[in-house]
């Protein structure tokens, strides 16, 4: 409960940022022809915005219509997942060359695992559970950089994020269109049915 009151508490905090942009932030795009929908794209693919910013942005910023900022924000969000899990081991590989680039891969690879330990026990559930709560300190590149870590097979990997940023994609589209009180019964209703299959597990 302590952690759903948390994710709803820092989701707020994001729609109250982005709605504060308002019409300034709409004329500069449009100055330079550049259409909402790209622009939601392009933020959901961004770490630790993700489409915790994007869709606030897509509903409280560019008006469009929640199922239309739902389904721009998950397929942007989920366009980076790939290639992360394609190619993370191998610039791992080319960038320890040297110590400055090593130590950040090594302390951004430590502190994904420290934040994922559910990942290492669940696989795909822990994986599922981990993007699905949609804090800054989760979602589909933590996951990702998660999955490469405690080497879940690619298909595996790719359906459990899926799983996950569809699931987060709700609770911020509840919190976007409802309010708090939304977003807290979606997300309690969302969440214990991932949590639940992992408490049962343990009994």
């Amino acid at each position: 409960m302590k952690k759903i009151i948390i994710t709803i508490i820092i989701l707020l905090l994001f729609v109250l940022i982005f709605a504060d942009m308002k019409s300034s932030t709409i004329a500069y795009f449009e100055h330079r022809n550049i259409p909402s929908w790209i622009i939601v794209i392009l933020i959901s693919m961004l770490p630790i915005f993700e489409l915790r910013g994007s869709i606030p942005v897509a509903v409280n910023i560019f008006h469009m219509n929640i199922f239309h900022a739902y389904i721009l924000s998950v397929i942007g969000n989920m366009l980076p997942v790939i290639p992360i899990l394609l190619f993370l081991e191998k610039l791992y590989k080319i960038f320890s060359r040297w110590s400055l680039t090593k130590k950040l891969f090594d302390r951004f690879f430590e502190q994904t695992k420290s934040r994922s330990q559910q990942v290492e026990k669940y696989k795909m559930l822990g994986l599922i559970a981990f993007v699905a709560i949609p804090l800054p300190i989760t979602g589909a590149w933590t996951g990702s950089a998660a999955a490469v870590i405690f080497n879940i097979k690619m298909k595996h990997s790719i359906l459990s994020i899926m799983i996950g940023v569809l699931i987060a994609g709700v609770i911020v589209s509840l919190l976007s269109v409802m309010g708090i009180w939304g977003a807290l019964i979606g997300g309690i209703a969302i969440l214990a049915s991932i949590i639940f299959p992992i408490m049962k597990s343990k009994i």
